[in-house]
This record gives structure tokens, sequence and C-alpha cells, in this order.
């Protein structure tokens, strides 16, 4: 990349991280814990469990404007006042969060496999995700990782067995079964739990 390109990306990336640090200190003031989905699609996962758990502040990131803006009707027509649904990439979310916010529960749902080799840095979850959530995470966090793609199935797998922070829990099963519109596409589906040691 030549310097001036490199120089503008730098700046774009910078204003972007700017204007969400923005947006997330007024949404997530720590100390505090929230529920985080990565790919919240149409927000209807979270949206169901947000009024479930009027307890729990849930936020949803997506990179698509057109989901953000359908997910933040859901929220609006429900008045879930503990729902917050952002455009934004999993991230730049992580290295603008609030120091001293928590996840409390991560939710990785149904994303794209990006199953060419050469693909698969562009994959959510690799080692360095789970040592970056890590960091951001309470002690007994759970990450719940739910997939059609049988082959990411057992790469998230093996990440985690071989993770320090995180230990695969028995359990295959999310806390709120509330179908999301890939998964009732999918033929069949495979779920990794996984819990912050």
């Amino acid at each position: 990349m030549r310097p001036t390109r490199l120089a503008e990306h730098s700046s774009h990336i910078s204003e972007r991280r700017g204007d969400l640090r923005a947006l997330l200190d007024k949404i997530i003031a720590p100390p505090i814990s929230f529920v985080w989905e990565v790919g919240s699609g149409h927000g209807h996962y979270l949206a169901a469990l947000a009024k479930a758990h009027p307890e729990k502040i849930c936020v949803g990131v997506d990179i698509m404007s057109d989901r953000v803006a359908r997910a933040k009707r859901k929220r609006e027509r429900a008045r879930l006042a503990n729902l917050h649904f952002i455009r934004a990439d999993a991230a730049d979310f992580l290295a603008v969060m609030p120091e001293g916010a928590r996840f409390s529960e991560i939710f990785v749902l149904f994303p794209d496999p990006w199953p060419k080799r050469r693909h698969h840095k562009n994959r959510v979850i690799t080692p360095e995700f789970l040592s970056e959530v890590a960091a951001k995470s309470s002690r007994e966090t759970d990450l719940y990782f739910r997939t059609d793609h049988e082959p990411y199935y057992l790469d998230v797998a093996s990440f985690v067995r071989g993770h320090k922070d995180w230990k695969e829990q028995d359990v295959r099963i999310l806390p709120l079964e509330e179908p999301t519109v890939f998964q009732k596409r999918s033929h069949s589906h495979f779920t990794l739990v996984a819990r912050r040691r």
C-alpha cells in the first residue's frame, strides 16, 4: 500500500473508531457487564433474549447497515430499552470498548464460514479473537458459537480446546433457543459453548 493510501486508510480507521467510541461511551458506562452478539443480522435472536431478560444489557453488532436498520426497528417496536444495535466491525468494537466494561455472554451465531482455506483469515473466531474477548470477559463468561458448517465448527472446537482462557462445556444448547433466519434455512447445525476460565 502506498504511503498516501496508508495514511488515508489509517485516518479512516481512526475516525471510524472515534465515532464508535463516542457511541459506546453513551450506552456501555462501566462498570457494566453486557451481552454481545457478533453478526446480529436482523436482530431476531438478541431481541428475543433482551425481551426474556430485561435485566440484561444486550448489544448486537453487524457490518451491514440494512441489517442494523431492520434490527433497530425490531427494538423500537418491542420498546426494549436494554437492547442496542450498532453498525460496527468486531475488531473495531473490541479496540474501543470502554475500559472496565465486561462481556457477560458472547454469541456468534451462523457467521459466514469463509470455507476456502485462503479466506479463513476472514473468519470471526480465531485464536486471536478468543484471546481478545477473554481479556474483556468476566470469569465464567460464556461464549456461544453455532454454525451449519461442520469444518468451521471443528476448527473452532480445536481453537477452544487449545486455548488457556477458555474451557469447552458439555452443554450444546443456547440459553434461549430462538432460531435465527440462518438456522431456519439450515438442515442441521453444530453448537459449541465455552466458558472463561
